[in-house]
């Protein structure tokens, strides 16, 4: 398990090319939800997502094990991606983006502006996984994994933050997608010695951690067609889920219609704009608000980065669909 060193360490090469985020109190969500709510702002990072953070230090530590070279190559719906193009072209790499077919335009756009070449196959996460190990496998590129313990260190310094400034917090709700981000903020709450409950929060149309953490063995979700795409993964990963499984309070499910009533709470409450992953969290809390009446209680918007289109959508009062 990651050790307060650790991620210090980490949090060394993440602020070289970012600064900590804020975690704010917001007075209008305190009043809506009859808590304490704390807002973790990961929407404030160069990619506009928590991923960056794992990015820097996976790509920083491949790039001291191989000074040869070589090439990065991944899979991802979205901010996976972003993250390793951002953190290719600090440290002079090329990096490959395997997404699956209809994924958003805008993020496909962005991970290009970064340097990093975009390859559109399959028609999920899941299945452009194992096109972008064909590629790796064919091409000699690094495959860069969704889970791996660098990443986990990477992106688990938002949570170390976030627990370093408030370190009474009953209970945070963190949204699931391959688990880099639970695990991160069960490592940093373990790591500091802390009594907060980490509550997982899944798509109920992707599942497969809600599911497997009720049967204690993995299981797959059915389906992964919801617009929070950061969410969108069918098949747990099993080092990940043992993490969730041992340290988590308890994995709950949100569908689409909260999620977009959680997307126009925090635009109204804050004026911050929240994919549908990085919404995830508030609307769980919106789901179990009487469980928290009266509790001071952690969320995170884990990023922003949702299409226009999608947008004009929310904001005009509908949901998205896919």
């Amino acid at each position: 398990m990651l050790s307060c060193r650790d991620f210090e360490k980490a949090e060394e090469l993440v602020y070289r090319s970012m600064s900590p985020t804020p975690c704010y109190n917001w007075p209008l969500l305190a009043a809506e939800l009859g808590a304490y709510v704390w807002m973790k702002h990961e929407n404030h990072t160069p990619t506009g997502a928590f991923k960056v953070r794992g990015g820097l230090v996976y790509a920083n530590r491949h790039k001291a094990r191989f000074p040869e070279g070589g090439g990065l190559i991944s899979a991802t719906r979205g901010n996976h991606g972003l993250s390793l193009a951002f953190a290719a072209r600090v440290e002079g790499m090329r990096a490959t983006i395997v997404v699956p077919h209809g994924n958003s335009p805008e993020k496909n756009e962005a991970t290009k502006a970064f340097g990093a070449t975009v390859v559109e196959e399959g028609d999920d996460f899941d299945l452009a996984v194992s096109h972008a190990k064909a590629v790796a496998a064919q091409d000699g590129l690094h495959m860069v994994p969704s889970f791996h313990e660098d990443l986990v260190a990477g992106v688990g310094t938002y949570a170390y933050e976030m627990l370093q400034q408030n370190r009474d917090l009953d209970t945070i709700y963190v949204p699931i997608g391959k688990g880099s981000g639970i695990c991160g903020m069960i490592a940093a709450r373990d790591a500091l010695n802390l009594k907060t409950k980490i509550v997982g929060v899944t798509s109920d149309r992707a599942d497969g951690y809600a599911r497997s953490f009720e049967a204690g063995c993995l299981l797959e979700a059915d389906r992964s067609d919801t617009f929070a795409d950061g969410m969108a993964v069918r098949c747990p990963d099993p080092d990940a889920l043992a993490v969730v499984c041992k340290g988590a309070e308890r994995v709950v499910r949100v569908d689409d219609e909260t999620i977009a009533n959680a997307i126009r709470l925090i635009f109204r409450a804050t004026h911050n704009m929240a994919e549908g992953a990085g919404a995830a969290s508030l609307a769980a809390l919106m789901s179990e608000k009487a469980k928290m009446a009266g509790k001071k209680v952690g969320v995170v918007l884990s990023g922003h980065n949702i299409d226009t289109a999608w947008v004009a959508q929310l904001m005009a009062g509908q949901t998205p669909t896919v």
